[in-house]
């Protein structure tokens, strides 16, 4: 199939405006990678403290000596990075992993050692409180700590476990720092179907009204989230699934299999014989070259055609950066003109991602994109049959994994085909004006709801607004400004509490839409949310230049973000500073201390919001 223009011509201007950073890039990964292997290039002091604590047999196969007599051929040595907590749903079934990583490597002859542990946390215990603020920063001290982890530089491949929302981008960009290196992404898959979504969500707009209280609130979240594996809505955490199917990282079809299914192990266990053949001369892949600009294009013409997470404009950034490759909105949005919205998974949508495994998953995605010229086919995966291996989904069959043609879609009002999508265009849109640069989630809004034009309320914060909420302050047609929860103000926290209270007062009939320089991510729902907006106000950005009863228009038609005053009247406006309360609460206690110098280093949330560059 021939490829669509537009995905030629922004492949082309990324690989144009990259040429020298990925030059760059593969230079540095192309000498690491002809270097002699670690256990022979090391001295013996170094190679006796990185195996002291194998077992003896392992021993002898990494270091290529069985008592002190030569014994070959060394057998490859694989470094596993574990993002593995048992408080985090999500990488609890991670624990067991490694075992069965270390006995599949024994089986072929290999090693496998446990290289380091990242940290993991949830977004959904920390939301709306200081903790949340250490969030997005946790991405790059992920990434941080895979880099240690792999510092030891003995392995002669990786594998990065991990699943949520901060961790895959920051193993991915730590990974990407020892792109030399073959690697294989090992996820844990979502949990069992539980309370569904839109019943979830109900009740939290019930809780905001006050009709019901914490304990129905508390039964109700129970039952949403119940059990290992991922929350079961299409927010970030399971984007990061559906882009690492895309970009070939994956054993193909493991994203979406719940962790009790018995193919799951198996499907563990392929990784490492996965990694280890991509380790072999013929085969040898490292992931520096597997993630270049085509890869990274079918990433986002993944998160386009799935309505994915809003995070991903800000990671995926990183991620691209991370190996050599600049791209930015613009290319998302290019995109999101010509690719078509393919599923309906909440808060697209009423289904959980399981009924979207169910329906044909990412396996049906990415053969519908293929097939309609919107994503690169010649691209190197960890697989040598290429990117069409990841249009089947896996099962198991005598303890044996097979895979085998999804088929039709096995339900339409989850996933379609490209000739009858759900629209046309992506499920992102850019929006931009005299109050910078932002975007929105247009794929959850009900179209009636595209278009808002109201009189502003500004906030410093989101207990701000919940204030004015539960003071009957809001119950016209408003947009809300809340604005200080950029990288450099706070650490851009996600302010999902500010969903309830602004869902209710738009089905009370209003217009509602919020404008905000922090995050809202896969969870934004059906309000209307200009996020992201770029520059900050901590960085002197236009949004620090609103003023209650401003008339700010939102127009997710024509990508537009504009307060309704003359170019002169605007310019003449003065700039807001941070008010001192707030300067002084931001940035202390629950650990917010230690990240001082990423807020004062980070970018702009249009280039990653990156610490390290």
């Amino acid at each position: 199939m021939q490829l669509h223009p537009t995905v030629v011509a922004v492949t082309a201007r990324i690989t144009e405006r990259s040429r020298a950073t990925r030059h760059a890039y593969l230079q540095q990964v192309n000498a690491a990678a002809q270097r002699d292997p670690g256990a022979q290039r090391l001295g013996c002091a170094n190679v006796a403290h990185a195996f002291a604590a194998m077992p003896e047999g392992d021993k002898a196969r990494a270091t290529a000596l069985d008592k002190i007599k030569v014994v070959a051929p060394r057998a490859p040595i694989i470094g596993i990075v574990n993002a593995y907590n048992d408080l985090l749903s999500a990488h609890a079934p991670l624990q067991h992993y490694p075992d069965l990583i270390k006995d599949e490597a024994r089986k072929l002859g290999a090693t496998a050692q446990v290289a380091g542990g990242v940290p993991a946390m949830c977004d959904g215990v920390t939301q709306g409180t200081p903790g949340m603020e250490l969030s997005l920063f946790s991405r790059d001290v992920i990434a941080m700590a895979t880099a240690v982890s792999l510092s030891h530089d003995v392995f002669d491949a990786a594998l990065m476990l991990g699943v949520c929302d901060k961790i895959v981008p920051g193993l991915l960009i730590g990974a990407l720092q020892f792109g030399h290196l073959p690697t294989v992404f090992v996820p844990a898959g979502p949990m069992t179907s539980g309370l569904p979504n839109n019943e979830k969500s109900k009740v939290r707009e019930q809780a905001a009204l006050g009709l019901v209280g914490r304990p129905e609130l508390l039964e109700a979240e129970s039952k949403a989230y119940h059990g290992e594996g991922t929350c079961t809505f299409y927010g970030t955490a399971n984007s990061n699934q559906m882009l690492l199917e895309a970009m070939g990282l994956h054993v193909p079809g493991t994203a979406f299999i719940n962790p009790g299914e018995g193919v799951r192990a198996e499907l563990t266990r392929e990784a490492a014989r996965t990694v280890l053949a991509l380790v072999k001369d013929k085969n040898f892949t490292p992931i520096g070259h597997l993630v270049d600009e085509r890869c990274i294009v079918n990433a986002m013409v993944a998160l386009l055609a799935t309505g994915g997470s809003t995070n991903h404009l800000i990671h995926w950034v990183a991620v691209a950066r991370a190996a050599g490759i600049v791209i930015d909105w613009d290319d998302f949005s290019a995109l999101s003109d010509v690719v078509p919205l393919l599923t309906r998974v909440y808060p697209n949508g009423s289904a959980d991602v399981n009924q979207f495994q169910a329906a044909g998953g990412p396996g049906h995605v990415i053969r519908e994109l293929l097939d309609a010229g919107l994503m690169h086919e010649d691209v190197l995966t960890v697989r040598t049959g290429g990117l069409r291996e990841f249009t089947r989904m896996p099962s198991a069959a005598d303890g044996q994994l097979v895979w085998h043609e999804i088929g039709a879609s096995r339900d339409e009002t989850v996933v379609r085909p490209a000739s009858s999508p759900f629209s046309a265009t992506g499920g992102l849109k850019l929006l931009q004006g005299n109050l910078g640069r932002s975007v929105i989630k247009i794929s959850a809004v009900p179209e009636a709801f595209h278009t808002i034009e109201a009189p502003a309320r500004v906030f410093g914060s989101q207990d701000e607004l919940h204030a004015a909420f539960q003071a009957g302050e809001l119950d016209r047609d408003v947009v809300c400004v809340v604005r200080w929860q950029g990288p450099q103000a706070n650490g851009m926290p996600e302010l999902h509490k500010l969903t309830p209270p602004l869902a209710v007062l738009q089905g009370r009939g209003y217009k509602v839409a919020l404008v905000t320089d922090g995050r809202m991510s896969g969870a934004s729902g059906k309000v209307p949310a200009a996020i992201h907006v770029s520059p900050e106000a901590a960085a002197g950005g236009p949004l620090a230049k609103v003023q209650d009863g401003d008339v700010i228009r939102l127009d997710g038609v024509t990508g537009t973000l504009q307060v309704l005053l003359s170019d002169a009247e605007w310019a003449a406006r003065p700039v807001a500073t941070m008010p001192a309360q707030l300067r002084a609460a931001n940035g202390v206690g629950m650990g917010r201390e230690l990240f001082a110098n990423m807020r004062r280093n980070a970018l702009k949330a249009e280039e990653g919001a990156c610490t390290w560059l």
